[in-house]
C-alpha cells in the first residue's frame, strides 16, 4: 500500500495573511490544501492519507474534506512545533495503518501542483532504490556566499532544487524519526536531510520547475496564474 502524509500545519506568516493560514486561502473556489489532496484523491496509486494540520483547524478540514468529496483522508492530526515534530505526528499516526514495507509520500499541502505521473515515478523510485527525493533543475547561477563575499560559484548543470514529495519505505523514515528522538536531535530542515544524516543514500526523481510551495504572496499570485493559463489552453482545446 502507499500512503500520503501531508502537513498543513503552517501558520502563513510570510503569506501575511490577516484572516487564514496560507493553506486555507482559496483560488478558483477551492482551498489551497483541497487543491493538494484532490492530487492524491485522484491517483489510483494512493490507498490512504494523513494530515497534519493546525489544531484550531481541524475541524475545518473535517468539513472541507465533506465539502470536496476527499475521502482518502485516514485522520487528522495535529501538527507540532517544528516541521519536524508534525511529519513524526504524522508517522505516528500513519504507524496504525502502514507495514514496514508500505511507501509514503510526505509532501507540502501547500504545494498544489503535483501531479499523478510525479506521484507514480516517486512510488517507482522508492520500489528501485530505496527512497525518492523530488527534485527540480537549478534555472539560474547558485553561488555560496560567506561574510557577504562569494566564496564559490556552482556548476549549474550539478544543481538542484529539492522539492516534494519525498518519499520513503515507511520503516526506514519511522525508523529515522525515531532516532532522532532517541539522540534529540531536531532542527532537520527536511525528510531528506534527516535520512542523509542517518546514513541512506539518497535518490532523486526529476519533477517540473512549476511544483512551487505556496510560501508568499508571490507564490499565491503565481499558483493562480498558472491555473489560469491552463483553464485557458483547456478553453482553447475544447472550442
Amino acid at each position: 500500500m502507499n500512503y500520503a502524509l501531508v502537513f498543513a500545519g503552517g501558520t502563513g506568516q510570510r503569506m501575511k495573511s490577516k484572516s487564514l493560514p496560507k493553506q486555507f486561502l482559496q483560488i478558483h473556489g477551492k482551498p489551497i490544501i483541497i487543491h493538494t489532496l484532490s492530487k492524491f484523491e485522484n491517483s489510483k496509486d494512493i490507498g490512504g492519507i494523513v494530515v497534519v494540520c493546525l489544531e484550531s483547524y481541524i475541524d475545518t478540514l473535517k468539513s472541507m474534506l465533506k465539502e470536496y468529496g476527499i475521502t482518502k483522508v485516514l485522520k487528522i492530526v495535529k501538527g507540532g512545533d517544528s516541521g519536524q515534530q508534525s511529519i513524526y505526528n504524522g508517522l505516528q499516526c500513519l504507524s496504525e495503518y502502514a507495514k514496514d514495507d508500505d511507501i509514503v509520500l510526505i509532501h507540502d499541502g501547500v504545494r498544489p501542483l503535483i501531479d499523478g505521473k510525479l506521484i507514480a515515478d516517486n512510488i517507482a523510485c522508492v520500489k528501485q532504490n530505496g527512497n525518492a527525493i523530488t527534485v527540480s533543475k537549478a534555472i539560474e547561477t547558485v553561488v555560496l556566499v560567506e561574510n557577504d563575499n562569494v566564496s564559490a560559484i556552482e556548476n549549474r548543470e550539478k544543481c538542484f532544487y529539492a522539492k516534494a514529495p519525498q518519499s520513503f519505505y515507511f520503516k526506514d523514515i519511522y525508523g529515522c524519526h525515531n532516532k532522532a528522538i532517541a539522540e534529540n536531535k531536531s532542527g532537520f530542515i527536511d525528510s531528506a536531510t534527516m535520512m542523509q544524516y542517518y546514513g541512506h543514500k539518497l535518490f532523486t526523481v526529476l519533477g517540473e520547475s512549476d511544483n512551487i510551495k505556496i510560501t508568499t504572496q508571490m507564490d499565491y499570485f503565481m499558483f493562480k496564474g498558472l491555473l489560469d493559463s491552463k483553464e485557458l489552453s483547456q478553453m482553447k482545446v475544447k472550442l
